[in-house]
């Protein structure tokens, strides 16, 4: 009889067990309910009224021939000059280009404020190749009152560029540096001015 008995306690107090970790599964599962967890969010419909691009002149800018340099603006696309107006440059082109397509509701105006701009050098792009790697904070307004719509954020955004003979080929198709990063920008900023947002963000 005892070690009937020992297997029947033993067999409870495993079931007890058992119901304990199903119970802790269970609380733990729900802190992943997608319905708890899923932020609101709606649609934006922004006309896009204009563009400030906002490059800093405490930026540094790296001419040097080298491979990688250390700095925060690389750029080859244009004839050697003020760099700083030419990236602010890029960014109002590809944003005008942009707003021809952004017709919604609400008339906005867009902060592109420049973090880094690294594009390769010559040495890079005619061999190995690299990526033209770029950040920028945007920042959405209300056209009318100024009002922030959507707070500042940071944006990177990434383009491979091609090396050696591939590079090459693309400057003669007419594939410059400076025509892949304006039609690049182009995208980007029509990607991050559309689709849903989340309205703790502000109103659409």
């Amino acid at each position: 009889m005892k070690p009937h008995r020992l297997i029947v306690l033993t067999a409870l107090t495993l079931a007890v067990a058992g119901c304990s970790n199903v119970a802790t599964v269970s609380r733990n599962a729900a802190l992943n309910v997608p319905e708890l967890s899923a932020m609101p969010s709606q649609q934006r419909s922004y006309a896009v009224q204009d563009v400030r691009a906002i490059v800093s002149p405490a930026l540094r800018v790296s001419e040097a021939n080298s491979y990688y340099p250390i700095t925060d603006i690389v750029w080859r696309g244009d004839p050697i000059g003020d760099r700083h107006t030419q990236i602010a440059s890029l960014f109002e082109t590809a944003a005008g280009r942009g707003a021809e397509t952004l017709r919604g509701e609400v008339p906005v105006v867009v902060d592109v404020e420049l973090v880094r701009f690294h594009g390769v050098t010559e040495r890079t792009r005619f061999s190995v190749g690299g990526v033209y790697n770029i950040m920028f904070n945007l920042t959405v307004r209300d056209a009318v009152s100024g009002t922030v719509i959507e707070p500042t954020r940071l944006v990177e955004a990434d383009l491979p560029a091609p090396g050696g003979q591939a590079a090459v080929r693309l400057d003669q198709s007419g594939q410059t540096e400076k025509v892949r990063i304006t039609d690049f920008l182009t995208m980007v900023l029509q990607r991050e001015l559309t689709g849903p947002v989340a309205v703790t963000l502000g109103g659409v």
